[in-house]
């Protein structure tokens, strides 16, 4: 049946927490698809005052999504423009950082150990002989050790992944996109976008693709990738003329930073299984009924996945893996917000309702 399973699987990982400024609800299922492709991060505390969101929405394996459900939030934390306030940039240079890591006899290792049973030992064992001893790169910043190996010279994965993820300070919401995942953030139970899905047909994407001497075909990237951001898809990412962002895929993502404010009622983080099904409004509109009846936010979630699933494969939508990670905010939300925070590179949207279309650039 080529992709697709001969019935569903409907089991579901979920998950519920909080703390003082919100609470969240997860839940993802494989569902018609033969293998489960994404992967998620939900970490409320990632500091004192910051909670991090993430999915990941794999294509042409799990790895690449895994990989940065594993390292992307840290890196973000690392780089020094997070410590002075810039969550914009600290946010950038770790979706193009993920690329980087990827690569090499590290690379390789990390993604054989989050890979298949076979991979998964060859990687483990290659570590033992390979992995650099004592303090070998320990006066380096970053401590992402150049390995030597039979692996040294590895692109990166030709496999890849969409990265749709948002950091949460007391009134600030920052949301980064590579792909087609999205963040939808309910105000007064209006959707609004607070990213855009990365088509090859978007006039700058199919701009770029073709300066970087790809091409589209039937609405994907040189026929194949019908997306025009992801991390990984090495593959795509060859040019040694042009810089990472200029590249026919390239992992740069859009940044939009908005205000919270007592308005604001939930935030969702969701892969394009669910959106292929519902529009932002829709899925907004489902939500405020289902927290009517039901109190847990995972519960609400599940109940997104069970309507978008298709009870065939044969239209194809609803047939996905399906991630949604549903935050709400927790009032008032604090109106202070340090200079710090103020400096930050994120580009600042005032929201439009989806109704207008609303793809914050």
């Amino acid at each position: 049946m080529g992709i697709y399973l001969s019935t569903p699987k409907t089991e579901k990982f979920s998950e519920d927490g909080e703390n003082d400024r919100l609470r969240y609800g997860l839940s993802s299922m494989q569902g018609w698809r033969a293998t489960m492709e994404d992967a998620h991060a939900a970490y409320p505390d990632l500091d004192a005052s910051t909670a991090f969101f993430g999915v990941y929405d794999g294509h042409g394996g799990r790895v690449v999504a895994k990989f940065c459900a594993k390292y992307l939030h840290q890196q973000v934390l690392k780089h020094e423009a997070y410590a002075a306030g810039d969550i914009g940039t600290s946010l950038q240079k770790a979706f193009f950082r993920m690329d980087e890591m990827m690569r090499g006899q590290r690379g390789w290792r990390e993604l054989a150990v989050l890979g298949d049973k076979i991979n998964k030992f060859t990687g483990m064992i290659e570590g033992l002989i390979w992995s650099p001893r004592g303090g070998d790169g320990s006066n380096q910043v970053d401590d992402w050790a150049f390995e030597e190996g039979p692996h040294s010279d590895f692109s990166g994965p030709n496999s890849g992944s969409t990265a749709c993820v948002a950091i949460i300070r007391p009134n600030q919401l920052i949301v980064a996109n590579a792909g087609d995942s999205r963040c939808v953030i309910s105000r007064k139970g209006q959707a609004f976008n607070m990213s855009r899905d990365h088509k090859p047909d978007l006039e700058t994407e199919k701009e770029r693709i073709l300066k970087a001497g790809g091409f589209i075909h039937a609405g994907r990237v040189n026929g194949s990738l019908n997306l025009a951001r992801a991390i990984g898809d090495m593959e795509f990412k060859q040019n040694k003329f042009l810089p990472v962002e200029k590249q026919i895929v390239t992992a740069n993502p859009d940044i939009n930073t908005v205000e919270l404010c007592d308005d604001d009622d939930f935030m969702v983080l969701a892969c394009d299984g669910i959106w292929d099904c519902m529009s932002s409004q829709q899925l907004v509109d489902f939500i405020h009924e289902q927290l009517a009846l039901e109190s847990k936010l995972s519960v609400v979630c599940e109940r997104v996945l069970d309507k978008c699933l298709a009870p065939s494969t044969v239209g194809g939508e609803g047939c996905d893996n399906m991630t949604m990670i549903l935050v709400q905010f927790k009032k008032p939300i604090q109106s202070t917000i340090s200079a710090a925070e103020q400096t930050s590179s994120s580009n600042s949207v005032a929201l439009e309702s989806e109704s207008e279309e609303s793809k914050p650039e």
